[in-house]
Protein backbone atom coordinates (compact mmCIF):
# COMPACT_ATOMS: atom_id res chain seq x y z
CA UNK A 1 0.00 0.00 0.00
CA UNK A 2 1.44 2.77 -0.63
CA UNK A 3 2.75 5.62 2.38
CA UNK A 4 2.52 9.57 2.02
CA UNK A 5 6.47 10.03 1.96
CA UNK A 6 5.80 13.86 1.38
CA UNK A 7 3.77 16.66 0.68
CA UNK A 8 4.35 20.55 -0.24
CA UNK A 9 1.81 23.49 -0.80
CA UNK A 10 2.41 25.44 -4.08
CA UNK A 11 1.15 28.45 -4.66
CA UNK A 12 0.68 30.75 -7.85
CA UNK A 13 -0.92 33.47 -9.73
CA UNK A 14 -0.72 32.84 -13.22
CA UNK A 15 -3.97 35.78 -13.55
CA UNK A 16 -5.11 35.27 -10.13
CA UNK A 17 -4.10 32.92 -7.06
CA UNK A 18 -4.45 29.29 -6.57
CA UNK A 19 -2.99 27.16 -3.90
CA UNK A 20 -2.26 23.31 -4.65
CA UNK A 21 -1.35 20.72 -2.69
CA UNK A 22 0.87 17.92 -3.83
CA UNK A 23 1.25 14.69 -2.08
CA UNK A 24 3.77 12.14 -2.96
CA UNK A 25 4.04 8.17 -1.97
CA UNK A 26 7.12 6.05 -1.42
CA UNK A 27 6.45 4.60 -4.77
CA UNK A 28 5.92 7.81 -6.22
CA UNK A 29 2.74 8.14 -6.93
CA UNK A 30 1.36 11.39 -6.59
CA UNK A 31 -1.93 13.55 -6.67
CA UNK A 32 -2.93 16.93 -6.25
CA UNK A 33 -5.51 18.99 -4.45
CA UNK A 34 -7.29 22.16 -5.35
CA UNK A 35 -6.55 24.72 -1.58
CA UNK A 36 -7.81 28.11 -3.15
CA UNK A 37 -9.91 30.58 -0.92
CA UNK A 38 -10.45 33.57 -2.89
CA UNK A 39 -9.00 36.56 -1.09
CA UNK A 40 -7.93 34.23 1.58
CA UNK A 41 -5.13 32.06 0.37
CA UNK A 42 -1.93 32.27 2.44
CA UNK A 43 -4.81 31.52 5.40
CA UNK A 44 -5.31 27.97 3.62
CA UNK A 45 -1.50 27.58 2.56
CA UNK A 46 -0.44 27.96 6.06
CA UNK A 47 -2.71 25.77 7.58
CA UNK A 48 -1.79 23.15 5.10
CA UNK A 49 1.94 23.45 5.70
CA UNK A 50 2.00 24.05 9.53
CA UNK A 51 -0.64 22.02 10.40
CA UNK A 52 -1.71 18.71 8.01
CA UNK A 53 1.25 18.14 5.99
CA UNK A 54 3.15 17.00 9.25
CA UNK A 55 0.40 14.80 9.90
CA UNK A 56 0.24 13.26 6.78
CA UNK A 57 3.61 11.80 6.84
CA UNK A 58 3.87 8.16 6.94
CA UNK A 59 -0.03 7.16 6.25
CA UNK A 60 -1.67 4.68 3.94
CA UNK A 61 -2.57 6.69 1.19
CA UNK A 62 -5.35 4.28 0.12
CA UNK A 63 -7.08 5.05 3.80
CA UNK A 64 -9.36 7.86 2.26
CA UNK A 65 -11.50 8.24 4.66
CA UNK A 66 -10.03 7.34 7.61
CA UNK A 67 -7.47 10.04 6.90
CA UNK A 68 -10.93 12.52 6.21
CA UNK A 69 -12.58 11.90 9.68
CA UNK A 70 -8.44 12.33 11.31
CA UNK A 71 -8.16 15.52 9.54
CA UNK A 72 -12.28 16.51 10.81
CA UNK A 73 -12.42 14.92 14.13
CA UNK A 74 -9.16 15.56 15.29
CA UNK A 75 -8.77 19.22 14.96
CA UNK A 76 -11.45 19.73 17.36
CA UNK A 77 -12.24 23.21 15.48
CA UNK A 78 -14.01 21.94 13.02
CA UNK A 79 -15.52 23.18 9.67
CA UNK A 80 -15.41 26.67 8.69
CA UNK A 81 -13.50 27.32 5.03
CA UNK A 82 -10.05 27.25 5.75
CA UNK A 83 -10.01 23.53 7.77
CA UNK A 84 -12.87 22.49 4.70
CA UNK A 85 -10.58 23.75 2.08
CA UNK A 86 -7.83 22.25 3.56
CA UNK A 87 -8.89 18.81 3.95
CA UNK A 88 -10.62 19.00 0.52
CA UNK A 89 -7.41 19.41 -0.60
CA UNK A 90 -5.73 16.47 1.15
CA UNK A 91 -9.14 14.38 0.10
CA UNK A 92 -8.77 15.40 -3.88
CA UNK A 93 -5.07 14.14 -4.22
CA UNK A 94 -5.92 10.68 -2.26
CA UNK A 95 -8.66 10.44 -4.55
CA UNK A 96 -5.77 11.06 -7.23
CA UNK A 97 -3.63 8.85 -5.87
CA UNK A 98 -6.51 5.91 -5.75
CA UNK A 99 -6.92 6.54 -9.12
CA UNK A 100 -3.72 6.57 -10.90
CA UNK A 101 -2.54 3.11 -8.71
CA UNK A 102 -6.16 1.94 -9.32
CA UNK A 103 -5.62 2.80 -13.15
CA UNK A 104 -8.82 4.24 -13.48
CA UNK A 105 -10.56 7.52 -13.70
CA UNK A 106 -12.02 8.66 -10.02
CA UNK A 107 -15.50 8.51 -11.81
CA UNK A 108 -15.03 4.74 -12.28
CA UNK A 109 -14.30 4.59 -8.56
CA UNK A 110 -17.23 6.38 -7.66
CA UNK A 111 -19.22 3.55 -9.16
CA UNK A 112 -19.39 4.89 -12.74
CA UNK A 113 -21.01 6.98 -14.96
CA UNK A 114 -24.27 8.05 -14.66
CA UNK A 115 -24.60 10.07 -17.84
CA UNK A 116 -22.53 10.66 -20.80
CA UNK A 117 -21.40 14.65 -19.61
CA UNK A 118 -22.09 16.69 -17.21
CA UNK A 119 -23.45 19.93 -18.35
CA UNK A 120 -22.25 23.04 -18.23
CA UNK A 121 -23.65 26.89 -18.44
CA UNK A 122 -21.60 29.67 -19.45
CA UNK A 123 -21.32 33.30 -18.45
CA UNK A 124 -22.86 36.18 -20.14
CA UNK A 125 -22.60 39.78 -19.63
CA UNK A 126 -22.67 42.94 -20.63
CA UNK A 127 -22.74 46.59 -19.42
CA UNK A 128 -26.55 46.60 -21.27
CA UNK A 129 -29.26 43.99 -21.96
CA UNK A 130 -28.41 44.49 -25.39
CA UNK A 131 -24.17 43.33 -24.54
CA UNK A 132 -25.44 40.33 -22.67
CA UNK A 133 -28.18 38.92 -25.45
CA UNK A 134 -25.10 39.28 -27.65
CA UNK A 135 -22.88 37.26 -25.45
CA UNK A 136 -25.67 34.66 -24.73
CA UNK A 137 -26.16 34.37 -28.64
CA UNK A 138 -22.36 33.97 -29.13
CA UNK A 139 -22.49 30.50 -26.05
CA UNK A 140 -25.85 29.49 -27.49
CA UNK A 141 -23.60 29.20 -31.31
CA UNK A 142 -20.76 27.10 -29.37
CA UNK A 143 -23.66 24.61 -28.32
CA UNK A 144 -24.34 25.79 -24.98
CA UNK A 145 -27.70 24.56 -23.40
CA UNK A 146 -27.07 26.51 -20.78
CA UNK A 147 -26.44 30.27 -19.88
CA UNK A 148 -26.12 32.28 -16.83
CA UNK A 149 -27.55 36.33 -17.48
CA UNK A 150 -25.69 39.23 -15.75
CA UNK A 151 -25.72 42.95 -17.24
CA UNK A 152 -25.17 46.19 -15.90
CA UNK A 153 -27.54 47.91 -14.07
CA UNK A 154 -28.53 51.62 -14.98
CA UNK A 155 -27.05 54.37 -12.38
CA UNK A 156 -24.47 51.73 -11.03
CA UNK A 157 -21.05 52.06 -11.77
CA UNK A 158 -20.10 48.60 -11.83
CA UNK A 159 -22.16 45.66 -10.86
CA UNK A 160 -21.39 41.93 -9.80
CA UNK A 161 -20.79 39.52 -12.93
CA UNK A 162 -20.01 41.99 -15.27
CA UNK A 163 -16.23 42.25 -16.82
CA UNK A 164 -14.55 44.17 -19.03
CA UNK A 165 -13.38 40.56 -20.99
CA UNK A 166 -15.89 38.58 -22.86
CA UNK A 167 -15.68 35.39 -21.32
CA UNK A 168 -12.80 35.65 -18.06
CA UNK A 169 -14.17 37.14 -15.21
CA UNK A 170 -12.08 37.48 -12.48
CA UNK A 171 -13.56 39.62 -9.45
CA UNK A 172 -10.67 39.90 -6.94
CA UNK A 173 -9.40 42.95 -8.45
CA UNK A 174 -7.20 44.91 -5.90
CA UNK A 175 -4.43 44.75 -3.41
CA UNK A 176 -7.24 45.80 -1.12
CA UNK A 177 -11.22 46.25 -1.76
CA UNK A 178 -12.29 48.14 -3.90
CA UNK A 179 -15.81 49.64 -3.13
CA UNK A 180 -18.68 49.19 -5.53
CA UNK A 181 -22.24 51.06 -4.98
CA UNK A 182 -25.54 49.18 -5.16
CA UNK A 183 -29.16 49.91 -5.32
CA UNK A 184 -31.90 46.96 -4.91
CA UNK A 185 -34.90 49.22 -6.10
CA UNK A 186 -32.84 49.99 -9.48
CA UNK A 187 -31.27 46.23 -10.10
CA UNK A 188 -34.86 44.68 -9.37
CA UNK A 189 -36.31 46.99 -12.55
CA UNK A 190 -33.72 45.49 -14.86
CA UNK A 191 -33.49 41.71 -14.28
CA UNK A 192 -36.68 41.15 -15.66
CA UNK A 193 -35.96 43.33 -18.60
CA UNK A 194 -33.11 41.20 -19.44
CA UNK A 195 -35.30 37.82 -19.20
CA UNK A 196 -37.54 39.17 -21.55
CA UNK A 197 -35.53 40.12 -23.90
CA UNK A 198 -33.47 36.91 -23.57
CA UNK A 199 -36.33 34.27 -24.03
CA UNK A 200 -37.40 36.68 -27.40
CA UNK A 201 -33.72 36.15 -28.85
CA UNK A 202 -32.51 32.78 -27.70
CA UNK A 203 -36.18 31.38 -27.55
CA UNK A 204 -36.80 28.60 -25.40
CA UNK A 205 -34.69 25.70 -25.39
CA UNK A 206 -31.75 26.74 -23.58
CA UNK A 207 -31.69 27.29 -19.68
CA UNK A 208 -31.38 30.55 -18.48
CA UNK A 209 -29.85 31.22 -15.38
CA UNK A 210 -28.83 34.04 -12.41
CA UNK A 211 -27.29 35.10 -9.79
CA UNK A 212 -28.13 37.32 -7.52
CA UNK A 213 -25.35 37.25 -5.27
CA UNK A 214 -26.66 37.50 -1.51
CA UNK A 215 -27.63 40.83 -2.28
CA UNK A 216 -31.65 41.01 -1.78
CA UNK A 217 -34.15 40.67 1.50
CA UNK A 218 -36.39 37.78 1.31
CA UNK A 219 -39.28 39.66 0.46
CA UNK A 220 -37.13 41.20 -2.18
CA UNK A 221 -36.14 37.87 -3.68
CA UNK A 222 -39.66 36.56 -3.71
CA UNK A 223 -40.71 39.66 -5.63
CA UNK A 224 -37.30 39.05 -8.61
CA UNK A 225 -38.67 35.24 -8.10
CA UNK A 226 -42.21 36.28 -8.97
CA UNK A 227 -41.85 39.03 -11.32
CA UNK A 228 -39.07 36.14 -13.50
CA UNK A 229 -41.70 33.38 -13.60
CA UNK A 230 -43.02 33.88 -16.99
CA UNK A 231 -39.56 32.91 -18.43
CA UNK A 232 -39.18 30.04 -16.69
CA UNK A 233 -35.92 30.72 -15.28
CA UNK A 234 -33.50 27.38 -14.38
CA UNK A 235 -32.57 29.20 -10.98
CA UNK A 236 -31.98 32.26 -9.34
CA UNK A 237 -29.07 31.72 -7.17
CA UNK A 238 -27.74 32.97 -3.60
CA UNK A 239 -31.34 35.25 -3.69
CA UNK A 240 -30.78 36.45 0.18
CA UNK A 241 -27.09 35.71 2.75
CA UNK A 242 -27.79 31.89 3.54
CA UNK A 243 -26.68 32.23 7.04
CA UNK A 244 -30.47 32.88 7.49
CA UNK A 245 -31.97 29.48 6.30
CA UNK A 246 -35.49 30.29 7.08
CA UNK A 247 -35.57 33.04 4.88
CA UNK A 248 -35.91 30.59 1.85
CA UNK A 249 -39.07 29.66 3.43
CA UNK A 250 -40.36 32.73 2.59
CA UNK A 251 -39.05 33.23 -0.86
CA UNK A 252 -40.99 29.89 -1.57
CA UNK A 253 -43.93 31.17 0.06
CA UNK A 254 -44.52 33.44 -2.80
CA UNK A 255 -42.64 32.67 -5.86
CA UNK A 256 -42.38 28.81 -8.37
CA UNK A 257 -38.94 29.76 -9.31
CA UNK A 258 -36.22 27.51 -8.73
CA UNK A 259 -33.73 28.27 -5.91
CA UNK A 260 -30.04 27.51 -5.32
CA UNK A 261 -27.65 28.39 -3.08
CA UNK A 262 -24.89 27.04 -1.47
CA UNK A 263 -21.51 28.06 -2.92
CA UNK A 264 -19.66 29.43 0.58
CA UNK A 265 -21.32 26.27 2.41
CA UNK A 266 -18.34 24.81 4.06
CA UNK A 267 -20.05 21.15 5.32
CA UNK A 268 -23.27 19.13 4.94
CA UNK A 269 -24.32 21.12 8.32
CA UNK A 270 -24.87 23.62 6.25
CA UNK A 271 -26.94 22.57 4.06
CA UNK A 272 -28.92 20.01 6.03
CA UNK A 273 -32.28 22.46 6.91
CA UNK A 274 -32.28 24.02 3.77
CA UNK A 275 -32.33 20.28 2.22
CA UNK A 276 -34.49 18.76 4.57
CA UNK A 277 -37.28 21.23 4.23
CA UNK A 278 -37.21 21.14 0.24
CA UNK A 279 -36.51 25.21 0.37
CA UNK A 280 -33.81 25.01 -2.49
CA UNK A 281 -33.77 23.00 -5.64
CA UNK A 282 -29.97 22.63 -5.70
CA UNK A 283 -26.91 22.67 -3.76
CA UNK A 284 -24.24 24.72 -4.98
CA UNK A 285 -21.62 23.60 -2.27
CA UNK A 286 -17.90 22.95 -4.48
CA UNK A 287 -15.51 20.14 -3.76
CA UNK A 288 -13.39 22.19 -2.61
CA UNK A 289 -14.82 24.52 -0.26
CA UNK A 290 -16.84 21.48 1.35
CA UNK A 291 -14.60 19.01 1.99
CA UNK A 292 -13.73 17.26 -0.97
CA UNK A 293 -15.17 14.25 -2.71
CA UNK A 294 -15.35 12.45 0.24
CA UNK A 295 -17.82 15.04 1.66
CA UNK A 296 -19.78 16.53 -1.16
CA UNK A 297 -20.87 12.75 -1.79
CA UNK A 298 -22.26 13.22 1.26
CA UNK A 299 -24.26 16.52 0.51
CA UNK A 300 -25.38 15.00 -2.64
CA UNK A 301 -26.80 12.06 -1.18
CA UNK A 302 -28.88 13.73 1.71
CA UNK A 303 -29.58 15.82 -1.39
CA UNK A 304 -30.64 13.05 -3.50
CA UNK A 305 -33.61 12.23 -1.01
CA UNK A 306 -35.25 15.38 -1.20
CA UNK A 307 -35.33 15.96 -4.68
CA UNK A 308 -32.39 18.34 -4.72
CA UNK A 309 -29.76 18.06 -7.17
CA UNK A 310 -26.51 19.60 -7.37
CA UNK A 311 -24.98 22.56 -9.03
CA UNK A 312 -21.78 23.11 -8.28
CA UNK A 313 -19.89 26.37 -8.16
CA UNK A 314 -17.17 26.24 -10.87
CA UNK A 315 -15.77 29.77 -10.63
CA UNK A 316 -12.12 30.61 -11.50
CA UNK A 317 -11.41 31.25 -8.16
CA UNK A 318 -11.72 27.15 -7.79
CA UNK A 319 -8.31 25.79 -10.22
CA UNK A 320 -8.83 23.16 -13.22
CA UNK A 321 -8.21 20.69 -9.92
CA UNK A 322 -11.22 21.70 -8.67
CA UNK A 323 -12.86 21.43 -11.85
CA UNK A 324 -11.87 17.67 -12.76
CA UNK A 325 -13.04 16.29 -9.29
CA UNK A 326 -16.46 17.93 -9.75
CA UNK A 327 -16.88 16.76 -13.33
CA UNK A 328 -15.84 13.43 -11.59
CA UNK A 329 -18.37 13.38 -8.73
CA UNK A 330 -20.94 15.11 -11.26
CA UNK A 331 -20.64 12.63 -13.92
CA UNK A 332 -21.14 9.44 -10.72
CA UNK A 333 -23.93 10.55 -9.05
CA UNK A 334 -27.57 10.14 -9.88
CA UNK A 335 -28.64 13.47 -8.70
CA UNK A 336 -26.68 15.97 -10.70
CA UNK A 337 -28.21 18.98 -12.00
CA UNK A 338 -25.61 21.27 -13.57
CA UNK A 339 -22.04 22.71 -13.30
CA UNK A 340 -20.95 26.19 -13.55
CA UNK A 341 -18.18 26.36 -15.98
CA UNK A 342 -16.18 29.52 -16.14
CA UNK A 343 -13.14 29.34 -18.14
CA UNK A 344 -9.75 30.05 -17.01
CA UNK A 345 -7.02 31.54 -19.05
CA UNK A 346 -4.22 30.43 -20.87
CA UNK A 347 -1.70 31.00 -18.21
CA UNK A 348 -4.05 28.71 -15.95
CA UNK A 349 -4.26 26.53 -18.32
CA UNK A 350 -1.13 25.81 -19.07
CA UNK A 351 0.20 25.56 -15.31
CA UNK A 352 -2.24 22.69 -14.50
CA UNK A 353 -2.48 20.73 -17.55
CA UNK A 354 -6.02 18.60 -17.74
CA UNK A 355 -8.04 16.19 -19.52
CA UNK A 356 -11.29 17.40 -18.92
CA UNK A 357 -13.37 18.53 -22.14
CA UNK A 358 -16.13 20.57 -23.49
CA UNK A 359 -18.03 18.94 -26.23
CA UNK A 360 -22.64 19.71 -26.70
CA UNK A 361 -22.47 21.79 -24.31
CA UNK A 362 -21.06 19.50 -21.54
CA UNK A 363 -17.79 18.94 -20.02
CA UNK A 364 -16.36 15.11 -19.24
CA UNK A 365 -13.52 14.72 -16.83
CA UNK A 366 -12.01 12.75 -19.12
CA UNK A 367 -10.33 8.53 -19.04
CA UNK A 368 -6.47 9.58 -17.68
CA UNK A 369 -6.47 7.27 -14.61
CA UNK A 370 -6.95 9.28 -11.22
CA UNK A 371 -8.53 13.16 -11.68
CA UNK A 372 -6.46 13.74 -14.87
CA UNK A 373 -4.64 17.11 -13.79
CA UNK A 374 -1.43 18.25 -12.72
CA UNK A 375 0.29 21.02 -11.94
CA UNK A 376 3.50 22.10 -13.72
CA UNK A 377 5.67 23.35 -10.44
CA UNK A 378 7.98 24.83 -12.71
CA UNK A 379 5.58 27.10 -14.49
CA UNK A 380 4.13 27.94 -11.18
CA UNK A 381 7.26 29.21 -10.05
CA UNK A 382 7.08 31.61 -12.57
CA UNK A 383 3.55 32.97 -11.10
CA UNK A 384 4.38 34.28 -7.76
CA UNK A 385 1.95 35.42 -5.38
CA UNK A 386 -0.01 38.46 -5.72
CA UNK A 387 -2.44 39.92 -2.94
CA UNK A 388 -5.62 40.18 -4.22
CA UNK A 389 -8.90 41.44 -2.45
CA UNK A 390 -12.70 40.63 -3.43
CA UNK A 391 -14.77 43.95 -3.41
CA UNK A 392 -17.00 45.31 -0.93
CA UNK A 393 -20.99 46.92 -1.54
CA UNK A 394 -22.05 50.10 0.06
CA UNK A 395 -25.94 51.04 -0.68
CA UNK A 396 -26.14 54.90 -1.76
CA UNK A 397 -25.91 56.54 1.40
CA UNK A 398 -23.00 54.63 2.53
CA UNK A 399 -24.34 51.47 4.02
CA UNK A 400 -22.20 48.59 3.97
CA UNK A 401 -24.37 45.69 1.81
CA UNK A 402 -23.25 42.09 0.87
CA UNK A 403 -21.22 41.85 -2.01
Amino acid sequence: MPKIASARVIVTSPGRNFVTLKVVCDDGTTGVGDATLNGRELAVASYLADHVVPCLIGRDAHRIEDIWQYLYKGAYWRRGPVTMAAIAAVDMALWDIKGKVAGLPVYQLLGGASRAGCMVYGHANGETIADTIAAALDYQGQGYKAIRLQCGVPGMASTYGVSKDKYFYEPADAELPTENLWSTAKYLRVVPELFAAAREALGWDVHLLHDVHHRLTPIEAARLGKDLEPYRPFWIEDATPAEDQEAFRLIRQHTTTPLAVGEIFSSIWDCKALIENRLIDYIRATVLHAGGITHMRQIASLADLYHVRTGCHGATDLSPVTMAAALHLGLAIPNFGIQEYMRHSDDTDAVFPHGYRFADGMLHPGDAPGLGVDIDERLAAAHPYRRAYLPVNRLEDGTMWSW
